[in-house]
């Protein structure tokens, strides 16, 4: 049988995370075990990719935003003839699920996979700068509705799509544990490293910290990397900042000692799925992590790295791991393992490739 796989998402290939570290990594997967070929229509194109978090360049936003448009009617006529078609997200940004509608109705087969909570509106707390593109936030309701299947990421978010549909499978954010590889030497013979790794946009969650890394800074020497938002600065904390590119993440990553994960007590939180703890765990890196959401899943506090609440927490764990080149080997050596028996692109490939082989088949 020729298995047709139609992938409709936001955004290029390798761009953006909730892609890149989900589906992304099992399309080669799919292909050679799964026999499938697969067609993949972003609506952002890789032009239009270039400036959407530039300020300015109004016109050719539009412009842009138009061709994402012009590319969904595109995709209208071809639906019938992909035995399933993959929807990330959403199908256009904006106003009421009208292609979602159509989407449904021309195609055999959908599969919905949404990563964060999308359909509420995020907490002003946070600058996000993708709101101007997920402002349909009925988009989501419709395709949790009406998908033949819904992948979903954490617990919380598994559970709320239950209200509408019984098929899902819940897959976090995984790690492709053979180009991640453990270099840390877990010496104290040089100044540490404290390491963060996210966006602009998400950034902000790190000034939470800022107490915690000067009370820090009185007995413990380290520096502050902070992984993709090169114009960063916190008062008083030695940060290098840098731009975050999928060429140099991974050895960005391997100069961190220690791993931050803070989070607000949010809800939007609860549609997170560890992904940047997994990071830090995959390379041996230990994690220190906001204790909330899918966070007690990703790590066993205690072993594979430390669940924390209060800043008083932060400092002591922190503090511990700085000083202790031996705990630090531990808890990476216990988070490696864990990402890859359970977080891994290996242990999950063969889920992907069961929720479609059964939807074609069906």
């Amino acid at each position: 049988m020729n298995k047709k796989l139609l992938i409709i998402c936001p955004y290029p290939v390798g761009c953006a995370p909730s892609q890149r570290l989900k589906y992304e990594q099992y399309l080669h997967y799919l292909e050679k075990e799964g026999g499938y070929q697969i067609h993949i229509s972003p609506f952002i194109s890789p032009a239009f990719w270039k400036i959407i978090y530039r300020p300015g360049n109004l016109f050719q936003k539009i412009f842009y935003t138009l061709c994402g448009y012009a590319r969904r009617m595109q995709n209208l006529f071809v639906l019938h003839r992909y035995q399933v078609v993959y929807i990330h997200l959403w199908v256009t940004p904006f106003g009421p699920p009208v292609f979602e509608w159509l989407f449904r109705k021309l195609s055999k087969k959908i599969v919905f996979d949404i990563d964060d909570l999308v359909y509420t509106k995020p907490s002003r707390s946070i600058s996000h700068r993708l709101i101007p593109l997920i402002k349909g936030y009925q988009k989501p309701i419709y395709l949790m509705k009406h998908a033949n299947h819904v992948i979903t990421c954490t617990p919380y978010l598994d559970r709320f799509v239950q209200q509408y549909n019984s098929h899902t499978t819940d897959i976090s954010s995984t790690i492709n544990t053979q180009t991640y590889v453990p270099v840390n030497t877990y010496t104290n013979q040089k100044t540490l490293t404290i390491g963060w790794s996210g966006s602009k946009s998400t950034a902000p969650y790190l000034l939470l910290l800022h107490s915690v890394f000067k009370r820090l800074l009185q007995q413990h020497q380290f520096n502050l990397l902070v992984i993709g938002d090169e114009s960063f600065v916190m008062e008083g904390v030695p940060v290098q900042a840098v731009k975050w590119t999928a060429g140099t993440e991974i050895a960005l990553l391997q100069q961190i000692d220690i791993g931050v994960y803070p989070l607000p007590n949010e809800e939007w939180v609860l549609g997170k799925s560890g992904l940047k703890a997994l990071q830090y765990m995959a390379l041996g890196i230990p994690a220190v992590a906001t204790a909330i959401g899918a966070n007690f899943r990703v790590i066993e506090n205690g072993v594979s790295g430390f669940l924390v609440n209060s800043e008083d927490e932060w400092v002591e764990q922190l503090g511990q791991l700085l000083s202790d080149a031996k705990l630090r080997q531990t808890i990476g050596a216990n988070a490696r393992k864990r990402v890859e028996q359970l977080f891994s692109v290996q242990a999950n490939a063969a889920t992907y490739l069961s929720i479609l082989n059964n939807l074609v088949q069906w």
